[in-house]
């Protein structure tokens, strides 16, 4: 009895310990927040031990699980009618309002669901609850897209399946077949899925022979380069849940299909060195010295490396391909996108590619709602539903809804 009363609290310690970390004091939910990522991290381990005894890709496992308790929190709604389909050989899920007797068409909504390109799906719960809510909340058919996930596939797989299924709900007879306005139609995507978002954007843009076209793109927190890990977000953030920095590191060496020993090399930036001369045409377009404002700056110096490695380069050819990094995209292709609504977080590593990407647009001469939230944190928006419920979720998420609607 003696000995639990001594282990109990050692437990407890080593416990509170695990789950600790300083967050910043504006964070929302702070010790729920510790506690998802301790959840996520303990889970990550495990999966990275199973990989390492060559049992499966860890990817595959931790894919698995996250699908597996997602499925538990599923919110239905007898009002929307859901229905999966393919879509030119890419899965989808079709979210559809009832008809009302007033109205005969109906606006769209395209979602590209995040994850790493790696993980989640838009058949669990966390995405299926978002797109139903859009739905209910727009009267919008939402068309979320199911593409293949690294490591079943690579970029750029993941690329061509979003294009793919978006080029074919755009043509006329698809959107007559749901009731869909031509000229009222949103791409959309939160992360990784709003790094496909961009990257269809784009693609899209360039096409001469599309009859419809987007009218809107709305980017969550998008990944958006991969040429500067050490942005003043980045090294702000480097440690934040739920995606530190070498976490999203490795989330792009998988994207590549590369090797995780060029981890460091990526980290500090000796793939972009001067003397790397395929990087040297795009530096400018990501300057973030010029791109961002004195609060998102702060005190933070550029990292750039005098002597790096062009192997990197000729070993992960992607890192410099604008359908892998739209941020790299040059200002004629900018100037075509449709009206952007960028969501960005305080507390992500991620918050300077979109901040940037909206300056670039707007520089380009395309309207720009950037909407900045100081206590939210990546991933946010999705986490609405128990025990996952954040008020950054709703906050976010009823904002992105707001802005769909008033410009939709």
């Amino acid at each position: 009895m003696r000995a639990a009363w001594v282990l109990l609290p050692a437990l407890a310690a080593l416990s509170a310990y695990y789950v600790y970390l300083p967050l910043p004091g504006a964070v929302s939910d702070p010790w729920k927040l510790m506690l998802l990522d301790a959840t996520f991290r303990a889970v990550q381990q495990t999966c990275h031990l199973i990989h390492y005894l060559r049992l499966s890709h860890h990817l595959i496992v931790l894919n698995y699980l996250i699908c597996t308790f997602d499925k538990l929190k599923d919110v239905s709604s007898e009002d929307i009618k859901i229905t999966d389909a393919v879509f030119d050989g890419v899965e989808v899920r079709v979210f559809e309002p009832p008809a009302k007797g007033d109205e005969s068409l109906k606006r769209s909504v395209v979602y590209i669901h995040g994850g790493g390109w790696a993980l989640a799906s838009a058949r669990t719960s966390l995405y299926n609850n978002l797109c139903r809510i859009m739905a209910e909340s727009l009267n919008a058919v939402v068309v979320s897209v199911e593409y293949r996930l690294v490591p079943e596939v690579c970029f750029p797989e993941q690329y061509y399946d979003a294009l793919r299924a978006t080029k074919h709900f755009l043509q006329p007879d698809v959107l007559a077949e749901y009731s869909v306005d031509p000229s009222r139609i949103a791409i959309s995507g939160d992360s990784a899925g709003g790094n496909l978002a961009a990257a269809v954007c784009q693609q899209l843009s360039k096409e001469d022979n599309l009859t419809v076209r987007p009218k809107l793109q709305a980017l969550i927190y998008p990944v958006l380069q991969a040429f500067d890990f050490n942005t003043p977000s980045y090294q702000q953030n480097m440690n934040m849940p739920v995606l530190p920095r070498y976490v999203m590191i490795n989330y792009w060496i998988d994207y590549f299909n590369g090797n995780y020993a060029l981890a460091h090399e990526l980290l500090v930036n000796n793939h972009t060195a001067l003397n790397v001369g395929r990087a040297l045409s795009f530096r400018a377009r990501l300057n973030w010295t010029s791109l961002l404002p004195p609060s998102f700056k702060k005190n933070y110096k550029p990292v750039v490396q005098t002597t790096g490695s062009e192997a990197i380069v000729e070993q992960l050819p992607a890192l410099l391909d604008v359908r892998a990094v739209p941020l790299l995209a040059d200002d004629a292709t900018l100037a075509r996108q449709p009206r952007t609504y960028m969501l960005t977080c305080e507390n992500d590593v991620l918050r300077d590619d979109g901040a940037m990407y909206a300056k670039r647009l707007e520089r380009a001469g395309v309207p720009v709602t950037l909407d900045h939230f100081h206590d939210c944190f990546h991933g946010c928006m999705i986490f609405t539903v128990w025990p996952t419920d954040f008020s950054a979720g709703v906050q976010t998420r009823n904002s992105y809804i707001k802005w769909l609607d008033e410009n939709l």
